[in-house]
């Protein structure tokens, strides 16, 4: 099948599944869209984000409506920062309402709380989404908050997470350079110093999202022999990709993100598709690997 061809059908598939009448019919269709020879698995969304992206309204920003595309594509738990924690100052109140919103989803949403090392706060702001919130992780974004991988701080930060027992993420990007806003112009994060950063942090579990181009890019082999670093298919571009990633790294370092809601479901899960992954492959991206990734 053409790729043209295979987005045609994937969408007018995704729109049957909206049209679905009753929760058992979305139930029995949403099996079918997951992209595994085996019954349906129970998938984890590394990588996605709730509320509004600051620039333009999205298909799925609205909660509900993003746990409800999960659902059609057999995704029953997905890992959500907040696109307020890119600009928001007061990420005390930002945590709160992501906290608020993941607790509403019945499971369905782990809230990851945004942390700016370049505010006086960070290190109280880290307490409380561990203490007060019982967050399992937390996400960076260097980029927008003006810093790099090489400040102390970082540093200091992999090792309050650690001994915490939480998961950091790093947003390397969120939206490519050539489309973004022209008075907010933000490269991507420079991962250079952090294989030797995460080497210096014994356990510490660090996830780059975004991570495609770093996987395609000259830093990839040494950050692929260092342990504790891990990696989503969000943004892996070239056709096949997902599975050339896979069998290339380590296992259990790959997992599946989608970056939805900036990116439409029906993009990663065509990027399974290309991959033609067998099921234990697949059932080591969707649920083994985030899984063991979580718990540490």
């Amino acid at each position: 099948m053409q790729r043209r061809e295979f987005i045609k059908a994937t969408i007018t598939s995704s729109a049957a599944l909206s049209a679905a009448t009753t929760p058992a019919a979305r139930s029995q269709s949403a099996v079918r869209t997951v992209p595994t020879a085996e019954a349906a698995i129970s998938g984890v969304d590394t990588n996605v984000s709730l509320f509004h992206w600051p620039f333009r309204r999205l298909p799925l920003d609205e909660t509900d409506t993003l746990v409800q595309k999960m659902s059609e594509h057999g995704i029953t738990t997905a890992w959500a920062g907040s696109f307020e924690g890119i600009l928001h100052r007061d990420l005390a109140g930002v945590n709160q309402r992501l906290a608020d919103s993941c607790r509403r989803s019945n499971g369905r949403l782990l809230p990851f709380g945004a942390i700016n090392l370049a505010l006086p706060d960070w290190e109280d702001d880290l307490r409380r989404c561990h203490e007060v919130h019982r967050m399992p992780g937390v996400r960076l974004h260097p980029n927008y908050h003006g810093y790099t991988l090489a400040d102390p701080r970082f540093k200091r930060c992999l090792q309050i997470a650690t001994e915490r027992g939480l998961l950091v993420q790093i947003a390397v990007l969120l939206e490519d350079t050539r489309t973004q806003h022209p008075l907010l112009v933000v490269p991507d994060v420079d991962v250079a110093p952090l294989a030797e950063i995460v080497a210096a942090v014994p356990k510490v579990r660090v996830q780059l999202l975004n991570s495609g181009k770093v996987l395609d890019g000259a830093h990839a082999v040494r950050l692929a022999a260092t342990p504790g670093v891990h990696f989503d298919i969000a943004r892996v571009e070239t056709a096949g990709g997902v599975g050339k990633h896979l069998r290339a790294l380590p296992a259990g370092r790959l997992v599946f993100g989608t970056h939805a809601p900036f990116f439409i479901y029906e993009s990663a899960v065509i990027k399974l598709q290309e991959s033609a992954l067998t099921a234990a492959e697949t059932r080591a991206l969707l649920d083994e690997n985030p899984r063991r990734l979580l718990a540490g």
